[in-house]
């Protein structure tokens, strides 16, 4: 009889156009209880995911992957055709994917880069060869988007709570509102009165 694990291993999509690279990259995630998916580009990522619908055919043989859920796509920068920092603006700009966190690589240490992409909204940006202390700083990253993503699902909850709430009973709010203004109609009436009674000295 199979075991089945209590917690299903986070789901990181791992793009970069070296062999190697991919190889070291998707060995670390392992080591560190990651599911790993790896891709050599920035358009099969984006296949993966599900935008990349140039034509029909390319969606209809990655539909099955959607049910796949990436929590986190890690991505080399420097990669023919479209970069990291270009796939990363596509998923930024994807109301299904902007969620994700993105961490970036790159053997480059270029400032200018590195901020460009963090304000583009990277989580990360690792430098190359990536080490296998640097997997231990991706769980927070999914564990906070999947904060948010139930913090936004609540709100929601609560909002579409409220405006059901309103639209049920606009018929209190206006008695409710009536009362209040007659009260203090009631209030100035006694209070004028006094104002124009005459001062004796």
């Amino acid at each position: 009889m199979a075991v089945v694990a209590s917690e299903t291993p986070f789901h990181v999509l791992a793009v970069d156009d070296s062999l190697p690279d991919r190889k070291l990259i998707e060995r670390l995630l392992k080591t560190s209880s990651f599911q790993v998916t790896t891709v050599d580009s920035g358009s099969k990522a984006l296949q993966f995911l599900g935008i990349h619908d140039d034509d029909a055919s390319t969606v209809s043989v990655h539909a099955h992957q959607l049910d796949v859920a990436v929590n986190l796509i890690i991505t080399d920068y420097c990669m023919p055709g479209m970069t990291g920092y270009d796939l990363l603006k596509k998923i930024k700009e994807s109301s299904s994917l902007r969620d994700i966190p993105v961490v970036i690589m790159s053997s480059e240490n270029i400032p200018s880069r590195i901020n460009r992409c963090l304000e583009e909204g990277a989580d990360e940006f690792f430098l190359k060869p990536v080490q296998l202390s640097d997997m231990s700083k991706l769980k927070p990253h999914i564990l906070k988007s999947r904060c948010r993503e139930h913090y936004e699902q609540e709100q929601q909850h609560q909002q579409s709570d409220s405006n059901s709430n309103d639209c049920s009973s606009p018929t209190n709010m206006s008695s409710s509102s009536d009362s209040s203004r007659k009260r203090k109609a009631e209030d100035n009436e006694e209070i004028l009165p006094q104002k124009n009674r005459p001062r004796h000295s």
